[in-house]
């Protein structure tokens, strides 16, 4: 039995002219679930979003919306709510009236159409503004109106571009957590674009990664960030991204670039970590997160380039051989700049990529010891 899906791309891509902004992609969201187009500028996700719309018409492909083809549709009868960008308000209208305006516009009566603008409002923080006019409110708060306006309807969908992209950063939190709670509330169908991937981590069910016009990865949070399909996903995603070392795999044993420790691979999958596949050999990469670079008395040597003090913990820049690793630390714990120290790995959180096409490779269990070998 196939997968329920609210919307569904099958084969959908997109060209301008001979440029290409999509390629074919095959992509399902589930009712009710949060999903977050993720990716650097010009990956396409936003040209993604609009042709779930219609506002872009697909160069090949499907759009199905509830299993029916919209493909043709025009997004006026696709039931769905776009939150742009950059909102356009009516200017001559109080925020409530702005709020309230698409339910009166679909034959809401007045009093019931002021009482949800009014509930939408309150849920966004928006209340004390309600009797003022665009033109007298930030630009951040023109954004929320413009997103109470969206929410304040019950479509099959929301597609939101960037909503929350002019906040600063203590309210763009803020709203990232007001967001989630009413979608949670709702069970509304929501597909989020956005370039910050501490956003898509914080609201998405599922995330998916894009990179020049492709889906590079598609699955839950904790997965991307644990187990990302390539060494882009692996940059792209945390804050910072991996640590990427060369190594050479050898048997066995994996040397790395200038550094001192002796990885050796064992048998089995008990603990459900990451090992080589036996039958490859030769240059890969290994990525580890900045968490799991344990920097103590023991290990191979390093020297301390930089701290950097971040309130519950410090994040330590080290230069080990010739490159450098980033590794967070308790805040108690504190190495002054020059200083030797060592480090070690926690075979765990290895993830290992193949030198030449940087995809993750396929190793199922490392029960290594990250020991340095001198």
């Amino acid at each position: 039995m196939a997968e329920e899906s609210r919307i569904r791309l099958a084969g959908v891509a997109k060209k301008f002219g001979n440029s290409v902004a999509v390629y074919p992609t095959d992509l399902s969201v589930r009712p009710g679930e949060f999903v977050v187009l993720l990716g650097p500028s010009g990956c396409g996700k936003t040209t993604t979003l609009r042709m779930m719309a219609g506002l872009e018409s697909p160069t090949q492909g499907r759009v199905f919306l509830n299993g029916r083809d919209v493909t043709s549709l025009r997004p006026g009868d696709r039931d769905i709510a776009f939150v742009f960008q950059m909102f356009s308000l009516y200017p001559h209208l109080t925020v409530k009236q702005n709020v309230a305006f698409t339910m009166l516009a679909q034959g809401l009566p007045r009093n019931e159409a002021m009482r949800r603008s009014g509930d939408i409002l309150r849920r966004l923080g928006l209340e004390g503004l309600s009797d003022l006019v665009p033109g007298k409110l930030s630009g951040g708060d023109q954004q929320r109106v413009g997103l109470a306006r969206a929410l304040i309807r019950s479509p099959q969908a929301f597609l939101m571009d960037e909503p929350l992209g002019t906040l600063d950063g203590s309210l763009r939190e803020k709203m990232r957590e007001t967001l989630r709670a009413i979608h949670n509330r709702s069970g509304a169908t929501t597909v989020l674009v956005t370039h910050d991937q501490e956003e898509a981590m914080g609201l998405a069910d599922r995330i998916a990664v894009m990179r020049g016009g492709r889906v590079i990865q598609y699955d839950h949070p904790r997965a991307v960030y644990d187990h990302p399909a390539d060494l882009f996903v692996a940059d792209f995603v945390g804050s910072p991204g991996m640590n990427i070392l060369r190594g050479r795999r050898r048997g066995e044993s994996v040397a790395l670039d200038g550094l001192d420790l002796d990885l050796r691979v064992a048998g089995g999958d008990a603990d459900g970590t990451l090992a080589p596949d036996p039958g490859r050999e030769g240059d890969c990469r290994l990525g580890v997160r900045p968490e799991n670079v344990l920097v103590s008395d023991e290990g191979a040597p390093c020297t301390v380039e930089h701290t950097e003090i971040l309130g519950s913990h410090n994040m330590l820049t080290v230069r080990a051989g010739g490159g450098y690793l980033k590794a967070w630390l308790p805040a108690g714990i504190r190495f002054r700049e020059g200083e030797t120290a060592r480090l070690s790995l926690l075979p765990s959180g290895c993830r290992w990529f193949d030198g030449a096409s940087g995809a993750a490779l396929p190793w199922r269990t490392l029960e290594a010891a990250c020991r340095p070998t001198r």
